[in-house]
């Protein structure tokens, strides 16, 4: 051909933008790129052949080989396939006729997967402006009697067109690595970026180092083929065997030491290509420990083999979730015809199956994805209606064909199924059938079971069903005990999204309520009848309030209130509970942030005393009778000033501030820093008792140390005065 010069219909102003919008700003995106267009280059010329317009060569084997050249700042795209007619240069290279980015989408926008952009030379091949200088390439057409032809571009701006000396079907891609890409004339950076995107193309990928030594292997001489590149052919003589032992007569072993075998990057016919029905349970977990270096067995997995109304094939595993949910994300890997494209399938995948490990596979997604299509694309809505369903079915098969399999996996199965529970209603709506509970020994049951079990004994005055947990088994068992031995079930709450679950269960089902088992007494955890109230005087009650106060540790950012029950003799002397409320307000707080204000108020605990226990009634009495005489004098006085007050109050009573006279205020308010002052006195004697009575003192550390609140020197003092007791 005459060597033609001219300039592009396409300059820097719009190419790139149009390349960092459809391939991203990965810069290693053009190996994939390239890759592609090769493969795809390959299968269009079997195609070919296939329906009789050409013929291959007997010996012919599909490849695309990569070159890199650290010398030469190089990297060398090759492949055999249908090679590039100068009519087809001209018009895949040199006029991509658009004037900018929004005619070139518009005009490819409604595109069957046939004629994607990635399925011939055009943008994909225009990705390699990205990382080169200068590109070259060499292209000769499956066509007979076609010249073939260099086509040269600096910057993608001016290009040049020769003849070529190329007299291979297929197409060479040369890029002169700008000096901010030279990484990529690296075989390792290469490597990387080939298993990352390449390792499942459909066609074999081989890399070679063209700085590199020569590397050989030696192999038995009768499996060398003509492939082969033979070095030198190697005798060995048969060893001789050890004096005094008959010698066997064996012939000399031949060997042939070749260029060793180049090793494809890509498995051609990866596992979710084949029909499940061929694929053995060990391919399943080899698969799963090649692709996502896990060598803990998944619990199980999903096989996709869609056709209609969309393509799709893939394999979705569910792992053993470590504690973590956000490391868990990002393990499913979304292919295009075994093209890699993200692991980014939010909007393919629902939110809570993104927990899931595997691959996904569909032509009706175009490599270039992007969030907005994902967003729009009816296809995409319809591919993750089906996977939801897809799992939701498996996940209901297996509870109903083989319960006891289910209920050994439910403790891994749990986070996946929450999850979807939490984040979509339809889910919520097929998995409450088989969803389950577990309790604090171990027996597993659905939503409709559990009810039943325990409708009878757990519902209270009012008609509300009441649900008791705990999260922590050893942290509670004393309540747990407790709430046992009156016939109560306590479910175990204690995954990672339990705190969520509770909150929207007790929504879901009708007249319930979720209770911690630490989070009351015994009695008022499930009020069946009016509370019954200790039969105290006032002044009893401040007086055990007080003493048991004055002692209670000052710890950080906790919150202790008093109070005194009457919860039978054989109850606990004294008991930490803290309110349901509270504390699951300061649990979410922790997982949502628009909550953030419960998780800096305090922790508020109430330390109940049982009125009715031999050791706080003899607390009271030794407390009354110990201090009896020096606060008589303060309650003399207290009676009279409250007296006093009460007098004032009554004749203040109907007037307006300005009316009552300056007097009467200072009175007042004279009376109530005196009262206060009365009333520190008080605490202070029934302090300075207190800190003497050491059953005050063991009481109270025994409640702390049951609820892990105990610690320090503290600790310390606690163990001492333990000993001095018995």
């Amino acid at each position: 051909m005459k060597k033609e010069q001219g300039s592009l219909a396409i300059n820097s102003d719009n190419i790139f933008p149009i390349i960092k919008k459809w391939l991203y700003s990965d810069h290693d995106i053009f190996i994939r790129e390239l890759v592609s267009n090769g493969c795809d280059a390959i299968t269009k010329l079997k195609k070919l052949e296939m329906i009789g317009e050409t013929s291959l060569p007997e010996d012919y084997k599909e490849k695309v080989e990569v070159f890199v050249n650290a010398e030469d700042k190089t990297i060398r795209f090759v492949d055999n396939g249908l090679g590039m007619t100068e009519d087809e240069v001209k018009e895949y290279i040199n006029q991509i006729a658009f004037s900018g980015a929004t005619d070139f989408l518009e005009k490819y926008k409604d595109k069957s997967s046939e004629d994607q952009i990635i399925g011939h030379f055009g943008l994909g091949f225009y990705s390699a402006f990205m990382v080169a200088d200068r590109v070259e390439i060499n292209t000769c057409s499956y066509l007979e009697g076609e010249q073939a032809i260099h086509w040269e571009s600096e910057c993608g701006t001016e290009f040049e067109m020769s003849d070529s000396d190329k007299d291979t079907v297929g197409t060479e891609i040369i890029l002169h690595l700008n000096e901010d890409s030279y990484e990529f004339s690296n075989e390792y950076r290469v490597r990387e970026v080939l298993d990352k995107y390449c390792s499942f193309m459909p066609v074999e990928i081989f890399l070679t180092n063209e700085n590199a030594e020569p590397q050989y292997e030696t192999i038995p001489s009768e499996e060398v083929t003509e492939e082969d590149t033979v070095i030198e052919e190697i005798v060995e003589e048969p060893k001789e065997g050890k004096e005094g032992e008959e010698e066997e007569k064996k012939e000399p072993v031949k060997k042939t030491k070749i260029l060793k075998r180049p090793v494809s990057i890509s498995d051609t016919k990866p596992l979710w290509t084949k029909h499940p029905n061929e694929c053995t349970e060990e391919e399943y977990k080899e698969f799963y420990r090649k692709v996502f270096q896990d060598y803990k067995e998944p619990l199980f997995w999903i096989h996709l083999n869609v056709d209609y109304p969309f393509n799709l094939t893939g394999i979705l595993y569910f792992p053993k979730i470590k504690s973590n949910i956000e490391l868990q994300r990002n393990k499913i890997q979304l292919y295009c015809n075994q093209v890699y494209v993200t692991d980014s399938v939010e909007g393919i995948v629902p939110d809570f199956l993104t927990l899931l490990h595997g691959v996904i596979d569909s032509p009706d997604i175009p490599l270039n994805v992007s969030r907005s299509y994902l967003q729009s694309d009816s296809n995409v809505k319809k591919i993750s209606t089906y996977i939801s369903k897809k799992v939701s079915d498996r996940l209901q098969a297996i509870f109903k064909n083989n319960r006891k399999e289910f209920e050994e996996k439910w403790d891994d199965l749990k986070i996946f199924i929450n999850y979807g529970m939490l984040t979509q209603e339809d889910f919520y709506e097929k998995a409450n059938k088989f969803a389950l509970l577990k309790d604090t020994d171990g027996k597993y049951y659905t939503y409709e079971e559990y009810q039943s079990l325990i409708k009878d004994n757990q519902t209270d005055k009012d008609g509300n069903l009441i649900y008791l947990y705990s999260n922590n088994m050893d942290e509670q068992y004393s309540y747990i005990d407790a709430a046992k031995n009156r016939g109560y079930n306590i479910l175990l709450m204690d995954g990672q999204l339990d705190v969520a679950m509770i909150s929207m269960l007790e929504q879901k089902f009708e007249k319930s309520r979720f209770t911690r088992v630490d989070s009351d007494v015994i009695d008022r955890l499930i009020v069946k009848e009016e509370h019954k109230e200790a039969n105290l005087e006032s002044n009893q009650r401040e007086i055990l309030s007080s003493v048991f106060r004055s002692q209670l540790p000052q710890i950080k950012k906790v919150e202790f209130n008093v109070e005194t029950q009457a919860l039978g003799e054989n109850g606990a002397p004294i008991m930490i509970t803290q309110s349901e409320y509270m504390r699951r307000m300061k649990e979410m707080a922790n997982i949502q942030a628009g909550m953030s204000f419960y998780g800096e108020m305090p922790n508020m605990y109430n330390l109940v005393l049982n009125a009715d226990h031999k050791l706080v009634k003899q607390v009271l009495t030794d407390a009354d009778n110990s201090c009896k005489a020096a606060l008589e004098p303060i309650e003399s006085e207290m009676a009279n000033l409250n007296n006093r007050r009460k007098e004032l109050q009554k004749a203040q009573e109907g007037k307006k501030t300005e009316d009552i006279p300056q007097a009467e205020k200072d009175e007042l308010n004279d009376i109530e820093k005196k009262i206060s002052d009365e009333t520190t006195k008080k605490q202070a004697v029934l302090g300075e008792y207190a800190n003497g009575n050491k059953i005050i003192h063991q009481l109270i550390d025994l409640a702390l140390l049951q609820n892990n609140m105990l610690k320090g020197e503290a600790l310390t003092n606690f163990v001492k005065r333990s000993i001095e007791l018995i």
